[in-house]
């Protein structure tokens, strides 16, 4: 079973992050999911932004590098909006790397300072009519199609934060869907020599 390492969204540790944190574990794989928010949730995704911009992207980025210290190289890093940051940022960077997993989110390869690097798999989740993703779905797109280990998903739909069911944008439908794709994904990735 694949080793994951998934980053939580701005509201922080929601309930329905550590629920989907759970359903990974129940399917066999192990997960770790860090709290980069030293303890702090949000209800309202606004805040929640308002807070990571107080710490600053590259502080997220730095603390999921440091989440990731002693764990083992050869990881799949999943991370839900905000989360994709030290999510890609490791993905890109961090030798040994076997997949990665963008949920409602990603931003072009050039931030970390290199290309998508071409052996990991990865898959990005995303509604196709997210007023949160605007520039992320450009990265994306773009992504997906500079790299052939990289496919883009698209949902019906505006919500953003919608795979996780302690949000207001939630959607079962598509979270189900985000879950069965996922959950193959992982397969796959434990039948990657």
């Amino acid at each position: 079973m694949a080793t994951v390492l998934l980053f939580h969204h701005a509201q922080g540790q929601t309930p329905g992050f550590l629920a989907f944190a759970d359903d990974l574990r129940v399917a066999g794989h192990t997960v770790h999911a860090p709290d980069l928010y030293d303890g702090r949730s949000f209800r309202d995704l606004s805040a929640g932004v308002a807070y990571a911009e107080g710490i600053g992207f590259p502080e997220i980025v730095r603390r999921g590098a440091a989440a990731a210290e002693g764990l083992p190289a050869d990881l799949v890093y999943a991370g839900f909006s905000l989360g994709v940051l030290p999510a890609q940022a490791l993905a890109q960077t961090r030798p040994g790397a076997r997949g990665a997993l963008f949920f409602h989110g990603c931003v072009s390869p050039s931030e970390f300072g290199t290309s998508w690097p071409e052996t990991v798999p990865l898959q990005i989740h995303m509604m196709d009519a997210d007023e949160w993703a605007g520039e992320d779905r450009a990265a994306a797109e773009a992504l997906a199609d500079q790299a052939p280990s990289a496919e883009l998903l698209l949902y019906p739909g505006s919500g953003h934060l919608f795979a996780d069911p302690s949000s207001g944008d939630y959607d079962e439908h598509a979270a189900l869907l985000l879950k069965e794709r996922t959950l193959a994904f992982l397969r796959r990735i434990d039948q990657t020599p």
